[in-house]
């Protein structure tokens, strides 16, 4: 595939019978006139289904760092993935190179692999009538003509107006990114589903330093459509704000309070409430939340939905990497698990239906049950600890202990008081999640986890006091 060929897939066929996709003009040209030899290959190895699955992806991003241009690159991506069953039995491939040669070898190495490998009586497509026969238009597709010089000017903006505030002496740069996907999933059920978006991100991280302290700090901007992308000077300030506000930073003694996780971490708080219900860890059986349907695993006031189908969302996804369509569905429905988050696999394994989740959830959404943001939740909590940065990874999926490197701010009366820093927060997720109090209304939408501040009734804290 040549780096100037930026067209929309051109042209698709799935020969049911046969089992192959061509799956865009590149790959079409170079088959077509081999088509005959390599669907006789899959009869000869006796291939009962077949799923392919192509993707391309092209974009430029820009990094400078201190007026000076540190990257300029053009990014230029495409694979194929060839999955074969027979009977029971799965072989795969996959490939970066979408060569004749290549596909050849691939269908003759997923073959191989299929005839040999030991059979999984949970292995399969996903059930016809769950397949995405009619993809919506999501308008997730907003291509934006970013030229160097332009790519070049609005990270220079951005890195620029933070390097002029006080305090900021510093930067580990500034980076803005347009990138452009499409892909094509099909099936020996005949489905043939496409897929096109985009994604455009502008990122600046700053040092700040008061005397002998330093201290980092980061902001970004993300959007489908260029257009909605926070402006450089946006991100410029904010990254260096929240650098300096980070200043004077202090420890805290051993105890334990209160805790409000800002909108960014609880995203990563809830992407571990998810991972606990997936299907995969439920049949491994290394979850906290183990054979939890029907429990009470939030307050009674938060539900967990999946919203898929939202219309230009940061998120949002049509059907999912088995081919299936999406819907909006709960998780978790006032308070109890309602679903696990399954692909056909896990849903095989499980003995129930899939939920078009394999590949992960699109556009997951935590209902507030609090009319208010990070001010009004740190009013109403007194006295505590908000999050704004954690560190490292002592999270353990399977018994649900947590404990990571903490800084954010100390609150005293309903009011911050000082930033605070060296701390580690510690509890375990089964508490934690049923020990919410308030989850708030200022969510971020810069993630596929939709959510706003979350407030904890206690959680503990060391540090060196």
């Amino acid at each position: 595939m040549q780096a100037g060929d930026h067209a929309a897939f051109e042209r698709e066929a799935f020969d049911k019978d046969k089992g192959f996709v061509y799956a865009n003009s590149q790959i079409v040209k170079g088959l077509q006139n081999r088509r005959q030899k390599e669907l006789e290959l899959f009869k000869q190895q006796q291939a009962t289904d077949y799923e392919f699955s192509v993707s391309k992806s092209s974009g430029v991003s820009t990094s400078v760092r201190l007026s000076e241009v540190e990257t300029l690159k053009y990014h230029l991506d495409a694979s194929f993935d060839v999955s074969v069953y027979i009977g029971k039995n799965k072989g795969q491939a996959t490939s970066v190179d979408l060569s004749k040669k290549s596909l050849k070898n691939a269908i003759e190495s997923a073959c191989l692999i299929a005839k040999y490998t030991q059979e999984d009586p949970f292995n399969g497509l996903a059930p016809s009538d769950r397949m995405a026969w009619q993809v919506p238009d999501l308008e997730l597709y907003h291509p934006w003509n970013l030229d160097p010089k332009k790519s070049i000017d609005i990270a220079m903006e951005c890195e620029q107006i933070a390097l002029e505030q006080p305090e900021i002496n510093n930067s580990d740069g500034a980076e803005l990114s347009s990138f452009e996907g499409e892909s094509i999933y099909a099936n020996s059920n005949g489905l043939i589903a496409k897929l096109k978006n985009t994604k455009h991100t502008l990122f600046c991280s700053l040092i700040a330093k008061r005397n002998d302290e330093m201290q980092t700090a980061y902001e970004y901007g993300i959007a489908l459509d260029a257009n909605n992308l926070t402006s450089a000077t946006q991100v410029g300030l904010g990254a260096a704000k929240l650098a300096q506000e980070k200043l004077g930073s202090r420890h805290l003694n051993p105890q334990k309070c209160p805790i409000i996780f800002t909108p960014r971490q609880s995203s990563g708080l809830f992407s571990q409430l998810l991972g606990a219900l997936s299907g995969s860890r439920q049949y491994k059986k290394t979850s906290f939340l183990l054979d939890s349907l029907g429990k009470e695993v939030l307050p009674k006031t938060v539900s967990v939905y999946e919203d898929p189908l939202q219309v230009k969302t940061l998120g949002a996804r049509a059907f999912d990497q088995d081919g299936v369509l999406k819907k909006k569905q709960f998780f978790i429905e006032n308070g109890r698990v309602s679903s696990y988050i399954m692909g056909q696999y896990s849903a095989n394994q499980l003995g129930l239906e899939s939920t078009a989740n394999a590949g992960g959830v699109s556009n997951c959404c935590i209902d507030a049950n609090f009319d208010g943001g990070l001010a009004e939740l740190t009013k109403g909590m007194g006295r505590g600890l908000i999050v704004t940065d954690l560190m490292g990874h002592g999270i353990n999926i399977t018994t649900g202990n947590y404990s990571r490197g903490a800084s954010g701010f100390w609150v005293e009366n309903g009011e911050i008081q000082y930033p605070v820093s060296g701390i580690t927060i510690a509890g375990n997720l089964k508490s934690m999640m049923r020990n919410i109090i308030s989850v708030g209304s200022d969510v971020d939408n810069r993630s596929n986890l939709k959510v706003g501040s979350t407030l904890i009734s206690e959680m503990t804290i060391s540090g060196e006091g």
